[in-house]
């Protein structure tokens, strides 16, 4: 009994530092978020195996297979929705664990590459909500993966060789079940298997969270202290997925009929900022101009010196605190109204003319010169830090995709028209 002890303890300290400041027990530096990805990212695992006892990779008998599992199978359907609401979850947590580590400067010196293995732990994860989305074959999964893979038509170049590399040939069907099934069973998980166990290292290797203190702060052992609120943390969150599970189904639909689209066809909600996207630039800037743009600032931040805050001080500071409350306000009422201006006043024909100029390089333009001038109004006029101008960026950014998401999801009814959620059903 205390060699297997032992044994667990040695493991813990393998991802963790012997003690830990006292300061990085606080539940509000962190509010978990590493550890709610771990636990979801568990539970994936666990459920994921179980439906695999039922469900066949096939167009002929996936749907049927899913069916069988919720109808027949003891305890089927429960599974499933658990493995529903964790994925779910799991974006969510993560989007909001890359939101945290800006807000509280955790990218600096020390943790670049953590940053960097963290973004594409966030990659592999919307790939893995993606290849899973398409495996019940039914017919929201069906056009939502239409719709997604016909977005990689728009990238220049290798855009028509991506689209039919992911989808197994021109139109959805079995190669592109057996491409999407193998990649969430077996090269996904794999890889973030292997890439968490090393972004977690790095935080062992780098002290554990970041702290505000400098200096010998007071340390607390990891083992109980932090493992007893990481198991608190954990067991509650997942108290919480069992619940959803048991009060909400996970979706499904009639079984995917090519021939009949929905209205309206919507991707994943995860993907719905990028959808809403397309109805007001040029498909080639939406779909892969500004994500490479995007990925490519996330990538470099980092190394811009003196881009991050002061570490484990949320804001920065209070000065900086306001200036990220009055961004995310700003952002969500811009975003809302020109998205108004947009759809009730400019999409017309004639503004709608050669859009690649008006649709695309134009608001790509005006945003570079907005953020350019934005930032000098920060540092120059308003005397904020460099680091405080780019937390207000990034902030604006994810604000900006979040409203882009909520329209998506909530306020597009049949033919994507604007709508009340309430009377997307009278349409």
């Amino acid at each position: 009994m205390r060699s297997s002890r032992r044994s667990i303890t040695d493991l813990i300290l393998h991802l963790h530092p012997r003690s830990v400041p006292f300061s990085t027990l606080r539940f509000t530096l962190s509010w978990g978020l590493g550890g709610m990805a771990v636990t979801l990212t568990g539970l994936l695992f666990l459920t994921g195996i179980l439906l695999l006892l039922v469900y066949q990779p096939s167009t002929n008998s996936a749907y049927s297979s899913v069916l069988t599992l919720t109808r027949e199978v003891p305890f089927g359907l429960w599974v499933r929705n658990i493995h529903y609401w964790s994925a779910n979850l799991l974006v969510a947590v993560a989007l909001l664990h890359l939101l945290r580590v800006i807000l509280t400067g955790a990218f600096g010196p020390g943790r670049r590459l953590n940053w960097i293995i963290g973004l594409a732990l966030l990659v592999l994860l919307l790939a893995a909500n993606f290849t899973g989305y398409l495996l019940p074959w039914d017919q929201l999964a069906y056009w939502a993966v239409t719709i997604c893979t016909s977005m990689l038509g728009y990238i220049p170049l290798c855009g028509e060789w991506l689209q039919a590399l992911f989808r197994g040939g021109s139109e959805i069907g079995p190669s592109t079940l057996a491409n999407f099934f193998v990649l969430h069973v077996a090269f996904i998980p794999g890889s973030l298997f292997i890439l968490m166990l090393w972004h977690f290292w790095l935080v062992r290797r780098a002290g554990g969270l970041v702290q505000a203190e400098q200096g010998r702060a007071e340390r607390a052992p990891t083992v109980p202290d932090l493992v007893m609120r990481e198991a608190a943390v954990g067991l509650t969150l997942v108290a919480l997925v069992l619940l959803l599970a048991m009060v909400w189904n996970a979706p499904l639909q009639e079984q995917a009929n090519p021939g009949m689209s929905p209205n309206p066809a919507k991707a994943p909600w995860y993907f719905q900022g990028f959808q809403e996207l397309l109805l007001h630039i040029h498909p080639v800037y939406a779909v892969f101009v500004w994500p490479l743009l995007g990925g490519v600032i996330l990538l470099a931040i980092p190394f811009w010196r003196g881009s991050s805050l002061p570490s484990g001080v949320w804001f920065g500071s209070e000065r900086g605190r306001v200036a990220a409350i009055w961004t995310a306000v700003a952002g969500i009422i811009a975003t809302f109204g020109v998205i108004l201006l947009d759809t009730l006043v400019l999409s017309s024909d004639a503004v709608a003319a050669n859009t690649l100029i008006t649709r695309g390089l134009a608001p790509t333009a005006v945003l570079f010169v907005l953020a350019v001038g934005l930032y000098a109004l920060m540092v120059r006029k308003l005397r904020y830090t460099r680091a405080e101008a780019v937390m207000a960026g990034l902030l604006l950014a994810m604000v900006v995709l979040s409203v882009c998401t909520v329209v998506g999801v909530w306020f597009r009814g049949q033919g994507m028209h604007l709508v009340m959620p309430w009377a997307q059903g009278a349409m």
